[in-house]
């Protein structure tokens, strides 16, 4: 129990609640901040044109003056993502472990944040100081190297957030959840704890991640020419195996795809990637190998619209072709919610001829997170006074939810929370509080937070009935139309087979405007609202659809 006396402690996220990604929590103590993870989610169907999506920050670039740091728990793009769109508004230290810390400084310099920024080394040994805030950590086992939890120490008694874990009891760096120190703080009393629900609906246990290990083995055997492996970029230790499995198979490895390339490279430099063998050859000895000799390693397992694996479905990669001789192993299973798209690319690669291994029963992927009977087991150490299940959809937190309920936790000591909902606690009691500002900010090429709602409702429409552009030249002064109005359809109707329709809109277009002359009516927004109105009224008449009308008035 830290000695600072922490009258007020605020509880929430903005962003990894009600979602799977986009992962920042904060914890508001007296006036003092400290964010846990920063990161982002690929794009809903809805959001036509977006790359990724960050949480809002808005609140606590207003109030930057009580932010202290960072501490990010992992190196997914769903935990360090927004990191680099962060730090360009809020100078503040950033805390994580060696690997996480260099993947998130390589998003830095691809984003090109300005300014230098403050990274800070820890382990699952450090005891540091946030602010005034001693805050310490424990080894979580994951398939991302260098995974950590972290013990935050308050007055009112240690609020724990459990990252992403599981309790792999054969795990592939030997590396497992440090059982000790979460009994510790279990029997010294928890205020909080804040546990990974992803996995709350899932019964048992999870698989270790030694069983891919023989999944990919059998998945190599006998291929008849490349192996093409999709997996996650930071997943080093399924990499490994990936090399294990080839080094058995006597293959060459080469991987492609930008963000895999990175931190496989980051990854060999740091020592938690190991090819003793020099099994990996690069992009440009493609061309001097044998297909029955390569095992091809890309990224694009959740479907990715221009991922290296969905580009190589289509035949359309500059480097790869796959062909039904091929072996093509998803050494990843779809996130919530993105069944849908991987399975339409799966079909893309069944097409290619390519046998096609994926799915649970070929054992070539297990899950990261904990299932049940893991989740309970941290219930039952920790033995927290107040739970808040986090990172997960609504109904995975309402499954951890029964889940505590089943280990004796009561529905009055748990908090189910929505993004920019408080937990807020006094003197070791818990209610909830006043919201926080959230919400999404969308990033779409070099543009932060420029596409908002009208944005993206005007991509739908011209996605859903296109768009009618109207092109009139006027002479204002002697009120008289020179030239037009000529009209111009993109994703609406095939002009040269519906020119009775675009002419009829003409002659609309044509009447209107000289009632608005003879009206004396030239201004032009009102000109342009009437000839909106008018053809959209003919046009959905006709055709019972809406395309976006564009007026465009010119004067000579």
């Amino acid at each position: 129990m830290s000695n600072q006396q922490t009258e007020n402690i605020r509880i929430y996220a903005l962003g990894g609640l009600g979602e799977v990604g986009k992962n920042m929590y904060v914890l508001e103590l007296d006036d003092e901040m400290i964010i846990i993870d920063a990161g982002c989610m690929i794009p809903e169907d809805d959001m036509l044109g977006v790359d990724i999506v960050i949480p809002d920050i808005t609140y606590l670039v207003e109030n930057k003056e009580k932010v202290k740091g960072i501490v990010l728990t992992q190196a997914l793009e769903d935990h360090i993502g927004a990191i680099p769109y962060v730090l360009r508004e809020l100078n503040v230290p950033v805390y994580g472990t060696k690997f996480t810390l260099a993947l998130a400084k390589d998003l830095c310099n691809e984003v090109k944040v300005p300014g230098k920024q403050q990274f800070i080394e820890i382990t699952s040994n450090s005891k540091i100081k946030i602010g005034t805030t001693p805050v310490n950590f424990f080894r979580t086992n994951y398939s991302v190297p260098d995974t950590l939890g972290m013990i935050v120490h308050t007055s009112q008694g240690p609020i724990v957030h459990t990252g992403d874990f599981k309790f792999d009891q054969n795990p592939v760096d030997q590396q497992t959840t440090e059982m000790g120190k979460l009994t510790e703080i279990g029997d010294k009393g928890v205020l909080a704890l804040m546990s990974d629900s992803t996995n709350a609906e899932t019964p048992g246990h999870s698989a270790s991640e030694s069983v891919v290990a023989d999944g990919l083995k059998e998945a190599f055997h006998e291929a008849p020419e490349a192996i093409i492996v999709a997996v996650y970029s930071s997943h080093i230790h399924r990499i490994q195996q990936i090399l294990d499995a080839s080094k058995r198979e006597e293959r060459s490895v080469v991987f492609i795809g930008k963000s895999i390339e990175r931190a496989v490279s980051i990854a060999l430099e740091l020592g938690y990637l190991q090819d003793p063998e020099g099994l990996i050859v690069s992009q440009d000895e493609l061309k001097t190998k044998n297909r029955s000799d390569l095992v091809v390693v890309t990224t694009g397992s959740q479907g990715e619209p221009l991922s290296s694996l969905m580009k190589m479905a289509k035949g359309s990669h500059s480097l790869f072709k796959i062909t039904d001789r091929d072996r093509v192993v998803m050494s990843a299973m779809p996130s919530p919610g993105n069944e849908k798209v991987v399975s339409q690319m799966i079909d893309l690669l069944s097409r290619t001829g390519a046998d096609v291994i994926y799915g649970k029963e070929e054992k070539v992927h297990v899950s990261a997170h904990a299932s049940q009977e893991e989740l309970k087991l941290m219930l039952n150490v920790i033995r927290p006074q107040h739970f808040i299940p986090v990172q997960g959809e609504y109904r995975m937190q309402h499954a951890h939810r029964h889940l505590a309920n089943s280990v004796g936790i009561d529905d009055s000591r748990i908090f189910l929370l929505e993004k920019g909902e408080v937990a807020e606690f006094t003197k070791r009691k818990g209610r909830k509080g006043n919201k926080v500002p959230s919400g999404h900010v969308l990033i779409d090429g070099l543009g932060v937070g420029d596409v908002g709602n009208i944005v993206l409702r005007d991509r739908r429409l011209l996605s859903k009935d296109g768009i009618l552009v109207v092109v009139v030249t006027l002479n204002k002064s002697h009120k008289q139309v020179l030239s037009g109005p000529d009209i111009i359809s993109r994703g609406f109707v095939y002009v040269r087979e519906s020119e009775e329709l675009i002419a009829e809109a003409e002659k609309l277009v044509s009447a209107s405007l000289e009632q608005l002359i003879a009206q004396n009516q030239t201004e032009w927004a009102q000109m342009k609202s009437q000839i909106r109105d008018q053809l959209s009224r003919l046009l959905f008449e006709k055709t019972k659809r809406r395309p976006m009308i564009m007026p465009i008035i010119m004067e000579a």
